[in-house]
């Protein structure tokens, strides 16, 4: 089991990850912390504190889908392989996520009045820099419809009761929760909840206990101990619909293409990204302090550099994603984002 401090959530060592450049000066500077793991859970690279407990959001994704998985639910209601993918997705609300979510729900008995994710303009809107019309809002388009659509299809599966399960004491979050320290290799009781966005319950994990959870995402096969092929049928999903995880146009998407099947990305809110790498058996978690999505990718880029895994290929086709303008409201471009991480041997 990974070690977690005591006390949670007191300022960890977090050093400069990234800055704002404006004049050819520094103006602003995006602290953090990065944990680069093996499966093992050894810490082989870091900057920071790689033990820094921080909340992982949606970067659980696919471990809070582990369950549903292993029990198989994705054949029991035939789940295509995108709809898989849309398990572990903060997706943008494009008409392929939101169809493929209505017909998750309509092949489990569900609908789109049972998810309990809430509302907010379609993610499309933001990409496209196209202002979103006023609300309502569907909840099918909420970025978390397909994790709560799988919720609700686990609940079917198992004859649960839906109106209350996103209760922390409802079987299915007690599965999810279960699943989420066996797969980090964190006790259950050093798990730190809280409830996330779409109000689901969230833990906090050490970064390095999330790093090696990519890990083993990354390398999985059909074989795993304690959760058979459910490891490596959400990994496969992810990486063959990579854009149903977020959208057109988003940095998961954008990672997993140009990883070519190696690399399993996902975001998670208030500056987390963790990556896991099959080649290399690596698992990669990422923490921008103040939460600035800005910075997350050109940090996540400059570590998979520093790890040698940018090749040609891959430097051009992230090459704008790797030091972003900052841009103002004319138009002009008064700076960029710079990544300044450091990976030092852990």
């Amino acid at each position: 089991m990974i070690p977690v401090p005591a006390t949670p959530f007191v300022a960890p060592g977090h050093v400069p990850l990234a800055v704002a450049t404006r004049g050819g000066g520094v103006e602003s500077i995006h602290w953090g912390s990065v944990a680069v793991v093996d499966r093992a859970g050894r810490v082989l690279h870091a900057a920071g504190e790689p033990g820094a407990v921080v909340f992982t959001r949606s970067a659980l994704k696919p471990l809070q889908a582990l369950p549903f998985v292993r029990d198989g639910g994705p054949a029991r209601f035939g789940y295509e392989r995108a709809q898989v993918a849309l398990l572990c997705a903060s997706h943008s609300g494009e008409a392929r996520h939101v169809e493929a979510v209505r017909d998750m729900l309509a092949r489990a008995g569900n609908r789109a009045e049972d998810l309990q994710c809430g509302t907010h303009a379609p993610g499309h809107y933001e990409v496209s820099g196209v202002v979103p019309p006023p609300p309502p809002y569907s909840p099918l388009a909420h970025n978390c419809s397909g994790k709560h659509a799988g919720m609700l299809a686990c609940c079917a599966l198992h004859g649960w009761r839906t109106g209350d399960y996103l209760d922390p004491g409802h079987p299915l979050q007690r599965e999810i929760r279960a699943a989420v320290a066996t797969f980090s290799g964190v006790a259950e009781g050093d798990l730190a909840s809280g409830i996330d966005g779409c109000s689901a319950p969230n833990y906090a994990l050490p970064l390095a206990a999330l790093a090696r959870a990519y890990a083993r995402l990354a390398v999985a096969d059909a074989r795993d101990p304690d959760f058979g092929a459910a490891p490596a049928l959400l990994r496969e999903a992810m990486v063959a619909c990579p854009e149903m995880v977020s959208g057109a146009g988003r940095s998961d998407a954008l990672l997993m293409a140009a990883g070519r099947g190696d690399w399993v990305a996902k975001i998670g809110a208030e500056g987390v990204q963790a990556i896991g790498i099959a080649s290399l058996g690596l698992g990669i978690a990422i923490k921008v302090a103040d939460g600035a999505r800005r910075a997350l990718l050109p940090v996540a880029i400059a570590v998979l550099d520093r790890l040698g895994l940018v090749d040609a290929a891959r430097r051009d086709a992230l090459a704008p994603l790797a030091r972003p303008d900052v841009v103002n409201y004319r138009g002009i471009i008064t700076g960029t984002i710079e990544p300044v991480v450091e990976l030092r041997p852990g």
